[in-house]
């Protein structure tokens, strides 16, 4: 089945019933989000896999009691860094380098640049750029539930300062920024699995632009270049 066919299949199921998801299909969809995009490289953001279920009542309840966290099979949690710091570059380039078989110092001009974009930034803007790419990877998990025929619910609907309490991510250099309940529809007690798919029609959603399009704008060179963020 193609991907198209399965972002047509899947949807936001509001009901599961409960039944575990295989560790092979996990692993599938965890290590599609392992492997997305993020800027320049430093995937900025880790999961934390529940499935205990005493658990999973406690986050329900910071969650606006939304039933698919608790009859989910396995919720995942995505949390991203709080800031950028030279230690966390530097330790994401120098394992990247390690890898490759690299110096060390072959990142530096790269990683010295992004450090002084970045940090006059100040935290809440660099927390906010860390949170955009943990969506990224969240995206990627779940078109991969999608090919795996598991049932994937998007959840922003939850107390992010209740739930970094509860899981200990407070002073970690963590924040929570989504959760994603794994399992499977129960369809005799979802409202939402029998309705038709609708999305913006194409010609309001894409649309070309040229140079003549475009408004009248002379830009001033910037002094510093970031290069491609996407690795």
């Amino acid at each position: 089945m193609s991907l198209l066919e399965d972002l047509h299949w899947r949807y936001a199921t509001k009901k599961m019933n409960g039944k575990k998801v295989p560790q092979d299909k996990l692993d599938y969809i965890l290590e599609a989000a392992r492997l997305a995009p993020s800027s320049s490289g430093l995937q900025p953001y880790k999961i934390i896999v529940i499935s205990d279920k005493a658990l999973l009542e406690k986050i329900k309840g910071i969650s606006w009691n939304q039933s698919q966290v608790t009859d989910c099979s396995h919720l995942l949690v995505f949390a991203a860094w709080d800031h950028y710091s030279n230690e966390r570059v530097s330790e994401v380039f120098n394992y990247t380098m390690d890898e490759r078989g690299l110096p060390h110092e072959t990142m530096d001009d790269y990683k010295a640049n992004i450090l002084s974009l970045y940090e006059p930034l100040g935290q809440t803007w660099q927390a906010e750029h860390a949170s955009k790419q943990s969506y990224i990877s969240f995206a990627m998990a779940i078109a991969a539930a999608a090919e795996q025929k598991v049932d994937a619910t998007p959840v922003e609907g939850f107390v992010p300062e209740q739930l970094d309490k509860l899981l200990k991510l407070e002073g970690s250099g963590y924040k929570s920024t989504l959760l994603l309940p794994l399992g499977y529809r129960e369809e005799e007690n979802d409202w939402l699995v029998n309705m038709k798919k609708v999305r913006t029609p194409k010609e309001d959603f894409i649309s070309e632009m040229t140079i003549a399009d475009a408004a009248e704008y002379n830009e001033e060179p910037m002094d510093k270049s970031i290069g491609d963020l996407k690795k």
